[in-house]
């Protein structure tokens, strides 16, 4: 029997294929490497949370994703930010009018971050620490499980 060459084999096309309509890219922020003071940063703030009931830490994109039980609720630069400066990221979604209102008072705090539901905090120093640390706990607050959203 002899063997049928691929050139003389014909294609057999069943269907028509259709046109895949794709949703447009989204521009994702570039991660930036982190200074050597904001790892510092991160690393006491996270020993700070790890002490907190239910907390865990997991890696994720150069951050280190802070959860509260299954919830997670700050993202901490390990080895990327978003941006140049020292930011932590906390979750609210959404965030309550009262911190709403505080948050637009507080320049350290910002609302253009990585998607829904995040803010920025900067830290420009160590005596920001102590304001983070505020922010994470209504975060960790909002978090709670068995709690809608």
């Amino acid at each position: 029997m002899a063997q049928q060459s691929c050139r003389s084999r014909k294609s057999v096309r069943t269907t028509k294929s259709k046109a895949i309509r794709r949703k447009p890219p989204v521009a994702r922020p570039k991660l930036l490497p982190v200074s050597e003071e904001t790892r510092r940063w991160s690393a006491l703030l996270e020993s700070e949370l790890l002490s907190w009931p239910g907390v865990i830490a997991k890696r994720m994109f150069g951050f280190r994703a802070i959860y509260r039980g299954k919830r997670i609720f700050a993202a901490l630069p390990n080895s990327r930010g978003f941006g140049p400066d020292g930011s932590i990221l906390i979750k609210f979604d959404p965030m309550p009018p009262a911190l709403l209102k505080r948050a637009e008072s507080d320049f350290r705090v910002h609302s253009n971050s990585p998607g829904k539901g995040w803010f920025s905090f900067t830290l420009a120093s160590d005596t920001d620490l102590h304001d983070a640390l505020d922010w994470l706990n209504h975060s960790y607050v909002a978090a709670k499980p068995g709690k809608s959203r």
